[in-house]
């Protein structure tokens, strides 16, 4: 059976950012981290080794397939910083058009540094996000809570 290797951990946020070899990048991760906690109202928890989330989900596929997963997150790698939002909402995508320099998967929108984007756009995206995980799966009384 298959196992998610995304699960929330009991890692330090603080210490996976402090240990964040780019200063640049370093520096975005704590700026980033005030700006999601400010928005989401949700305590940082570290998921699997690389993901910081805010809140989480409990998803189910039609395929029987389900887990858990953060509403928003981050995770600053060393290519590029990656910010994770909910797909499937129409507002994302226009969004995304004012959000600044980036790059977008399917999942992923991926950022070379903070100071490339607007930050206002950042924080719509986020609530845009939480709002439209909380209507689709609900409130969940989560392991992640609010602060």
């Amino acid at each position: 059976m298959y196992e998610l290797k995304t699960k929330v951990t009991d890692s330090s946020v603080i210490e996976f950012i402090a240990n964040v070899e780019s200063p640049q990048k370093r520096e975005d991760a704590y700026r980033l981290l005030d700006i999601y906690t400010e928005t989401t109202g949700y305590t940082a928890k570290m998921w699997g080794p690389s993901i910081i989330g805010f809140g989480s989900y409990h998803y189910k596929y039609e395929s029987g397939h389900e887990g858990d997963a953060p509403l928003v997150g981050f995770s600053p790698r060393k290519g590029k910083i990656s910010l994770y939002f909910a797909t499937g909402d129409h507002e994302r995508a226009e969004l995304l058009k004012k959000l600044g320099k980036h790059t977008a998967g399917k999942a992923c929108v991926y950022i070379n540094k903070a100071a490339d984007i607007d930050l206002d756009v950042l924080r719509a995206l986020i609530r845009q996000s939480v709002s439209f995980l909380e209507e689709t799966y609900g409130k969940q009384d989560d392991a992640a809570g609010r602060n």
